[in-house]
């Protein structure tokens, strides 16, 4: 069932273009009903009406739940909002037509409700881009696990990282990895690992390390499904001699619904899950360069502020950070729900967990690269970016500020940063010239 589930696209495809079909022509058929010449204006009139009362009710729910309340810390594109506006405009006219209409059109309308509702949640999905394929929205895993011939840091060579490896493969391996908690016991789910060309080969070279991770809610997976990074290491190494950063993906959250903040706290020890048993595995299983030259830490959304909330403070581990659409600072809800949930009250430590305080706390930094990014289209995140990538700046980073064109806070704005991003980390790590 996994197989067919990861083939069935979401996003792209026949299936969304099929749903748009079967939308329109349920809307054509509520629209049009067998009555009287004089009853048929009427009847097209409360169509219409329903079609516009309902979109602008859709975009004042928009309004309500996305600016006001802020549900969902994002604010939503217009064309989210006018998918949304698009649904409930057909919510409307299929209520309408259960009004004094017979069982089988009672029972089509609802039926066209539902369908409704459907092809607005794809065509939202689609705008952010989250989950691409039926796999991806019901939590199965698209990877079969990395086999563990790949998984030996005695492979080495005395090749430098940035010679190349004659005969490597086309394109890298993902594969999915247990990292134990063995120090933190953070509940962490399977990681995710990319190997590039360069690292399939035997006695491959000791390699950079990127550890990744995904925004919340989410999984290690949306990386490469939503954000489709290895496509861009792929494209990368095939440029470069098979030569691209070993990616590290793992489990910051424990659970999609579950935030710990990338702190120790009642939450989770996410902390000390990424900065020590996370290492700890990748230097007994991968050939990795050794020190912080040839380390990063990199991430989107709630994983772009952990990257640089653990890159700043972890100097001595992480020579480069990759803050994708980060935050000013870690959040669950309100400053005092944070507070008392991960801080255990402790406003002062709350406070020093912040991306700038521990900029603050830790400057002059001697040898980081710090790339920034945001989509053009983010006007929350990309104001928070600017003012990171600033104090960053200022505390003696390397720093890069990138910009998405044309999206907003999705997955669409994290391949196009990646990209971007990866020939700067790559020159700082030594890969490129």
């Amino acid at each position: 069932m996994g197989p067919f589930l990861s083939s069935v696209q979401v996003i792209g495809g026949p299936l969304p273009v099929v749903l748009w079909v079967l939308a329109g022509l349920a809307l054509v058929a509520l629209a049009v009903r067998p009555l009287p010449r004089g009853r048929r204006v009427r009847w097209a009139l409360v169509v219409v009406s329903a079609l516009v009362l309902g979109a602008l009710v859709g975009l004042l729910v928009c309004w309500v739940v996305g600016d006001v309340l802020n549900v969902f810390d994002v604010a939503l594109s217009p064309v989210s909002r006018g998918w949304v506006a698009a649904a409930f405009g057909g919510l409307a006219v299929a209520v309408a037509s259960l009004v004094r209409s017979r069982p089988a059109r009672r029972a089509g309308a609802v039926g066209a409700a539902l369908l409704f509702v459907l092809v607005g949640a794809v065509g939202v999905n689609a705008d952010f881009g989250q989950y691409p394929t039926l796999a991806s929205i019901v939590g199965a895993s698209s990877f079969p696990d990395l086999p563990r011939a790949l998984l030996d840091a005695e492979r080495t060579s005395t090749a430098a990282a940035g010679a190349g490896v004659a005969g490597e493969p086309a394109k890298g391996v993902v594969g999915a990895v247990t990292i134990p908690a063995t120090v933190s016991h953070f509940a962490a789910r399977q990681a995710l690992v990319y190997l590039p060309p360069a690292a399939l080969v035997p006695n491959p070279p000791a390699l950079p390390v990127l550890v990744m991770l995904s925004g919340q809610p989410g999984s290690p997976e949306n990386l490469f499904l939503a954000g489709h990074i290895d496509a861009e290491l792929d494209a990368y190494a095939r440029q470069h001699d098979g030569l691209a950063p070993i990616i590290v993906a793992p489990d910051q959250l424990s659970a999609p619904d579950v935030n710990p903040m990338c702190v120790d706290s009642a939450i989770g020890n996410s902390a000390t899950y990424l900065t020590v048993d996370v290492p700890a595995w990748i230097r007994a299983n991968l050939h990795v360069d050794d020190g912080p030259g040839g380390w990063g830490i990199g991430g989107f959304s709630q994983g772009g502020t952990c990257s640089i909330q653990l890159g700043a403070a972890h100097p001595d581990l992480f020579g480069a950070i990759l803050d994708i659409s980060g935050e000013l600072e870690p959040k669950v809800g309100s400053p005092a729900h944070t507070t008392a949930v991960g801080f255990g009250g402790d406003s002062a430590a709350y406070e020093a967990a912040k991306p700038l305080a521990i900029l603050s706390a830790h400057t002059p930094y001697a040898a980081t690269t710090a790339v920034f990014g945001a989509g053009s289209l983010d006007t929350k995140y990309t104001p928070w970016i600017a003012t990171v990538e600033g104090a960053a700046a200022a505390a003696g980073m390397h720093t890069t500020l990138l910009s998405s064109p044309g999206t907003a806070h999705d997955w669409y704005t994290v391949r196009s940063i990646f990209s971007q991003a990866l020939p700067v980390l790559a020159r700082a790590w030594g890969l490129a010239s």
